[in-house]
């Protein structure tokens, strides 16, 4: 896509903003003041999303988010229509957010996304990485099997539609929607607009 094509879309697609249920913190990064917000709209078993994660996100963690920006926050979307297992590995992160590890469970669920994604139930293999990421076992195997993040990836899921999205990744930026997995060069004269833009 291009960046003519990515304005546009950041212009016209989007129609009400992203809401969340569950509380954003844990999955949040960057300042609470930074002059850009942009939710992501993120399926764990989306190839895209996984690209993208790899491959442009860390960029724009170093340049936008880790200089106070872009304040970045993660909406589960999971389309469970083509992707079974992604609701399952939602679960997981949005348990593991409830002790404040959001952000390695996000890592850890798109570094080995295909391990997981064609299993007939991942259950056991996102709980064999619980040691890994420092979780309390006890708390985690009750907050998935009682089901308890369920309504809030539905809501989450629910905001995203409202907000325009369609597919995953997409991202709402201060009023538009970005959609795809698109590289840095796309990202970067929007964001660096909108930056100059609320600065003056």
């Amino acid at each position: 896509m291009t960046v003519r094509a990515a304005l546009f879309l950041l212009g016209c697609l989007a129609t009400t903003p992203v809401t969340a249920q569950a509380p954003l913190g844990p999955r949040t990064k960057g300042a609470a003041d930074a002059p850009v917000t942009i939710y992501e709209m993120s399926d764990f078993q989306c190839p895209f999303c996984a690209q993208f994660t790899r491959e442009t996100f860390p960029i724009i963690e170093r340049e936008y988010i880790n200089t106070g920006k872009v304040r970045w926050i993660f909406i589960n979307f999971p389309l469970t229509s083509i992707h079974p297992n992604a609701l399952p590995a939602a679960e997981f992160a949005a348990c593991a957010a409830k002790q404040d590890k959001f952000w390695p469970a996000h890592d850890m669920l798109y570094d080995t996304q295909k391990q997981w994604e064609a299993l007939p139930d991942p259950g056991a293999f996102f709980t064999s990485k619980i040691p890994g990421l420092s979780l309390n076992r006890a708390r985690m195997v009750a907050c998935l099997e009682s089901g308890e993040t369920r309504n809030d990836l539905r809501l989450d899921a629910e905001g995203a539609v409202r907000s325009g999205a369609g597919s995953t990744p997409a991202f709402y930026i201060e009023g538009g929607m970005m959609v795809g997995a698109q590289p840095i060069g796309v990202f970067r004269p929007i964001l660096d607009s909108i930056v100059a833009a609320k600065r003056k």
